[in-house]
């Protein structure tokens, strides 16, 4: 039977079992909006395509299934390349589709036409320009396929009006075999049997565990390594949530703004396992200082990340879950490697965790973002899942709440996006609309997208909206007080709207928390509210994220606290 390309595209989407897309629509998508009319495929209009992008983005880091967004031609197109930059660095898994101007158009300039495929091209895995209609139910399996196998990441499928327009017949194809594109999964045996015997003579290890931790599903898999062989465990930011937060082995996460416990034992380790991790700058510092007296071992499913910022010692390419797997079942019938040296090295580790915990002025009697993400993270429901923007408010976050459990933090690592967290807590609210999603902004990114607003109204919603508003934009003052001589230059908020009223011109609660005492209350009323809220809490305007790992210093190189405060403490001494 013939079927338009927009019908065809249609069913294709449905037999990749999409249950929600994110989009806007446009011209050169009309006959593809028609054809979604009455399909029983949920489509959701954000209010800009680069919240289609980030909600897509939010659906599949709280799922782990590909999440979908689509937007129309040129300025449609060019909006989601934020989002799909985003998704790239933290290898998400999305398809997005972009509609296109006729195929006998392109290149003639014509009305919104953008080369999306070359714009998109350094920041997706994959990328496909539909020629013929008959190619779209191929192209989707491989879009998926690619997307959520091996290193996950974003797909463009690019769509002429005409190949929408025009008559095809649907033949899904069964499987998917792309020549050169076989992701390996079980890691070399050898390589493995190398990891066990480097473990058998270490005396101080560590595991540094990033994203692909969770990415693979491989949190079991990993507490159990840990436990068996008493190993202390760090994790970057996209790694939390991967090991509990509350186990005795957790330091907190490592790196600029990480523990002084794990940034200790990861400068004094010998044997540094680094698993579903990328070594960026924020976790490594100084390179050349980085783990200075440590042999290092890299599991990863991407031979590319291995050695590409760090020197690996002993590299094992493959799935994490698997690798873990195996690492586990061959030692079930060894004797615990662990001895009296290593004995010592996690009573020193635990020495440092003692020694400087994160803290911060809790006689102060104005509000201190930490105290208020320490109270919602002991007020909320244990499967809550936590969504972040960018600066003080993600790293205070990353600092102050307990994440036990794995996606239940979203947050941009690799591009730091301003303007993510909020219609990434989209995506995820309309994936689990039965628990509790919160937004951890700042007043500077929570402007970027606050036109969602009107889409979480539209669907009541129940996200909550947490603004940290300290009328700065918070990191970036922090940065310029430390380092600029707190030549404070484009950094003040102080015209900041009333997002009380802002929210509440929306149809959205709006609840303002100005006074330390008044924390608890604000929490819990906007944790029991139906619908969706927004929180604007009042804290301390110049409060900074510490301990810091400056630029260029190696992480056992931390400061504490801006000089400015600490004159300030000595003056009151005195």
């Amino acid at each position: 039977m013939q079927m338009s390309g927009a019908q065809i595209l249609v069913q294709a989407l449905k037999d990749e079992d999409v249950q929600i897309m994110f989009g806007y629509p446009g011209g050169v998508l009309l006959d593809f909006y028609n054809a979604l009319f009455g399909s029983g495929l949920r489509h959701v209009m954000t209010r800009h395509e680069q919240a289609a992008a980030h909600a897509a983005d939010g659906y599949a880091r709280a799922t782990g299934r590909v999440g979908v967004c689509m937007a129309t031609s040129g300025p449609g197109a060019t909006n989601l390349v934020t989002g799909i930059t985003t998704a790239y660095m933290d290898s998400i898994p999305m398809v997005a589709l972009t509609g296109q101007v006729a195929s006998y158009m392109i290149g003639g300039d014509a009305f919104q036409e953008a080369d999306i495929i070359g714009i998109t091209r350094p920041v997706t895995k994959h990328s496909y320009l539909v020629r013929k209609t008959e190619d779209i139910p191929q192209i989707i399996r491989e879009a998926f396929y690619i997307a959520s196998t091996g290193r996950p990441g974003p797909v463009v499928v690019d769509l002429p009006k005409d190949i929408l327009s025009g008559k095809g017949k649907y033949l899904r194809p069964e499987k998917v075999e792309i020549r050169g594109y076989r992701p390996s999964v079980n890691g070399h045996k050898g390589q493995i049997k190398r990891v066990l015997s480097e473990l058998r003579k270490c005396k101080k290890p560590v595991i540094y565990a990033g994203g692909g931790i969770i990415i693979s599903g491989a949190t079991r898999e990993l507490v159990l390594f840990a436990e068996r062989n008493k190993i202390p465990v760090t994790t970057t930011l996209l790694g939390l949530g991967g090991f509990p937060g509350d186990h005795p082995l957790f330091m907190g996460m490592l790196g600029m703004h990480g523990t002084y416990q794990a940034n200790m034992a990861i400068h004094s380790s010998d044997l540094l396992l680094a698993i579903g991790a990328r070594f960026d700058d924020r976790v490594t510092g100084n390179v050349s200082k980085f783990a200075p007296e440590a042999k290092v071992v890299h599991i990863d499913i991407d031979p590319s990340a291995i050695s590409k910022n760090v020197a690996v010692h002993l590299p094992v390419v493959g799935d994490i879950r698997e690798i873990l797997s195996n690492l586990n079942a061959q030692q079930e019938d060894e004797e615990p490697v662990w001895n009296e040296i290593r004995e010592s090295w996690l009573e020193r580790v635990a020495y440092w965790g003692q020694e400087k915990p994160l803290d911060y002025d809790r006689t102060s009697s104005s509000i201190k973002p930490q105290h208020v993400i320490e109270r919602l993270s002991e007020l909320c429901p244990d499967d809550t899942i936590i969504t972040t923007e960018v600066g003080q408010n993600q790293m205070w976050t990353a600092q102050f709440f307990r994440f036990r459990h794995p996606r239940t933090l979203l947050s941009s690592g690799g591009l730091g996006t301003m303007g993510y967290g909020f219609p990434a807590a989209m995506g995820a609210q309309f994936a689990f609309p039965d628990r509790l999603v919160v937004d951890i902004a700042g007043d500077g990114s929570i402007q970027m997208n606050i036109q969602e607003l009107a889409t979480v109204a539209q669907h009541n919603l129940p996200v909550k909206i947490l603004i940290l508003n300290n009328c700065f934009l918070g990191m970036v003052r922090q940065w310029q007080e430390l380092f600029y001589e707190a030549r404070y230059s484009s950094t003040c908020l102080a015209s900041n709207p009333n997002f009380v009223k802002i929210a509440e011109a929306y149809g959205v609660k709006g609840i303002l928390i100005d006074r330390k005492e008044d924390v608890d209350a604000g929490l819990v009323e906007m944790m029991k509210h139906k619908g969706p809220v927004v929180v604007n809490c009042l804290v301390d305007r110049e409060e900074g994220v510490f301990p810091m790992v400056p630029a260029g210093a190696a992480t056992n190189e931390m400061i504490f606290g801006s000089r400015k405060k600490q004159e300030k403490k000595l003056r009151a001494v005195k």
